[in-house]
Formats: C-alpha cells, structure tokens, sequence
C-alpha cells in the first residue's frame, strides 16, 4: 500500500481550509495543533497559507483521554499553550490522523476548559476510517482503510513522512 505524503496533500488541504473558512465566514481563525503530529501539520498548513503570525496554540489532551486510566501516564506528556482567549474564538484544531475520534474528543474537552469557542473547525491529514465516535472533520487530506494490523506513523517535523508500520 502506498501512502499519500503531506507535501502532496498540503497544497490542497490549504485551499480547502480557506474555502471553507470563506463560507463560514470566520476572517481571524486561530489555530490549535494537538501534539505531536497535529502540531507539525498545523505549522505546515499556516505556511501553505502563508498566514504564520497567525494566533497558534499545541494542546496534549493526554489527561483528557477516556483510555486514559487502562494506559497510564505516557512518558511524553507536554503541557498544553495557548497564549489567546478560548471564549468567542473561531478554532482551526488541527491533529495528523483521525481513527477512533477518542484524541479528538478529549481535545474538544481540554479546549471547552479554557472556555467556549464560537466554532471549531476540525482538520485532519488523514482519516483512517476507523471511528468509534461520532466525529468527522471538515477538511481531511486523504481518507485511508488500513490492512489488518497496520498503523500509520507521522514523521517530522521537516521533512514530513507517512509510514506504514506493523502493529503486532
């Protein structure tokens, strides 16, 4: 199976993103990239927009996973900044690959602690087709169907890589 790589998929997610935010319309998105991969992706994404100074925030929902009691604390644990308000804010959170919905709704839980955004709009590089909730995002890079036991496996920052690996 051969994977889509970012720098394919970027250009395209960018044009995406500004239509959509077009349509809404929201003129002052800030953007919120989840560690680690969400982060990269939204960094790449602000270039590919070339909006840079844009408002940016990093959140690790790793305290806000619903898993998080049967997998412990994971040793890489970063605290979440964001150095704007929450409250009233229209949000672009960004994350790499979407598959059970579980990261993302624990960082819709982290976000709504800061306060109440006036939108979020969700972007994702990759939708696995493997979700266990109900969430779906509003611009997606590339919508994959794994084989039995892979994963795919985000590498970065610069360069930016998609790897499939072997999960037994």
């Amino acid at each position: 199976m051969n994977l889509p790589q970012p720098a394919e998929l970027l250009p395209e997610m960018a044009a995406t993103l500004r239509e959509h935010l077009r349509r809404k319309p929201i003129n002052q998105p800030q953007f919120v990239g989840i560690h680690t991969g969400g982060v990269w992706i939204a960094k790449a994404l602000l270039r590919e927009l070339k909006q840079e100074a844009a408002p940016f925030g990093v959140l690790d929902a790793s305290f806000y996973r619903d898993d998080f009691e049967h997998s412990g604390l994971h040793p890489q644990i970063r605290p979440s900044a964001l150095p704007f308000a929450v409250d009233g804010a229209d949000l672009v959170l960004v994350d790499d690959v979407l598959m059970s919905g579980r990261t993302i709704r624990a960082a819709l839980n982290e976000l709504f602690d800061y306060g109440r955004p006036a939108s979020v709009t969700l972007v994702c590089l990759l939708d696995l087709n493997a979700r266990e909730l109900p969430i779906r995002a509003d611009v997606t890079g590339a919508a994959l169907s794994l084989p039995e036991g892979t994963r795919v496996k985000l590498s970065g920052p610069a360069p930016l890589i998609l790897e499939l690996r072997d999960s037994r």
